[in-house]
């Protein structure tokens, strides 16, 4: 029997992973979005034939899947306020919220479930995401490749055995995206200033990193091989990394990544107390 799947959220994230799910197979039948509002809906409704619903609660009730999209900031409220659907039905629980520990979660929802936390990242809208999962011990090997489906649905997945990994997932995919777009906006700016219209100067970037990020995943070698592979003696890339060495760009990279972790901690400490 296909496993019917309820999103408690309709914004975009929700909805990228559930265009990816039709894509890759799942019925639309089988699928609801749910919000308070119904010009939230009616979008999805339209554009990918789901069904929808404004009451949580009832949408819970006929779902093997649940899956928590909403803002972190208010999901103690909408978890509460479905907890006894959740606990009379006991589906799968994927949250794909920031910084919100499974233990506290499930404790919103009542304790003892099956629960599985996300950390996707943004390049899941076009289909190009990262997403880390964690299983708490309740889920079992059907329900963690049903959620690895899902989120493969719109990208790699990669699981982690321990919860704390999560936020060196954040460091290293989920906030990631910005800073390769921090990178853009300096090629771009470099490269007008040697002298390229700055729109050329970024589709150039932009293409680059996407060739790089190819060549690299279908690659067995290692990134520093395929970057040494590039580089002649004496040459224009041994030069430019040479300076980026010098000027420390690895030390830099790594403090920022340590203070992105650092600071999805605090959040957790902070949203679980709420």
């Amino acid at each position: 029997m296909a496993s019917r799947v309820t999103f408690i959220g309709a914004g975009n994230m929700a909805g990228a992973i559930i265009g990816g799910m039709i894509e890759s197979g799942f019925s639309p039948d089988d699928i609801t979005a749910t919000s308070p509002s119904d010009d939230i809906l009616a979008p999805l409704r339209e554009r990918l034939g789901i069904q929808t619903a404004t009451d949580n609660a009832a949408a819970v009730a006929e779902s093997d899947v649940v899956v928590l999209a909403v803002k972190p900031q208010i999901m103690r409220e909408v978890c509460e306020k479905m907890r006894d659907a959740v606990q009379a039905r006991r589906p799968l629980i994927v949250s794909v919220a920031a910084g919100l520990p499974a233990e506290t979660l499930e404790h919103w929802l009542g304790g003892d479930l099956p629960l599985v936390r996300c950390m996707p990242n943004t390049p899941a809208l076009v289909g190009a995401g990262a997403a880390g999962l964690y299983a708490n011990a309740r889920v079992d090997d059907a329900q963690r490749r049903l959620a690895t489906e899902l989120m493969e649905a719109v990208g790699l997945v990669e699981w982690v055995d321990d919860e704390a990994l999560l936020d060196a997932v954040t460091a290293v995919s989920g906030s990631a995206p910005a800073y390769f777009f921090l990178m853009f906006e300096a090629m771009e700016e470099a490269g007008a200033a040697l002298g390229l219209p700055a729109d050329t100067a970024r589709r150039l970037a932009m293409q680059t990193a996407l060739g790089a990020a190819k060549m690299a995943l279908s690659s067995d070698k290692p990134p520093a091989e395929l970057k040494r592979n590039v580089m002649s003696p004496g040459g224009t890339t041994e030069r430019a990394i040479e300076h980026l060495e010098q000027a420390g760009l690895r030390r830099i990279l790594a403090e920022a990544m340590t203070a992105c972790a650092d600071r999805a901690r605090e959040m957790a400490d902070e949203l679980g107390q709420r």
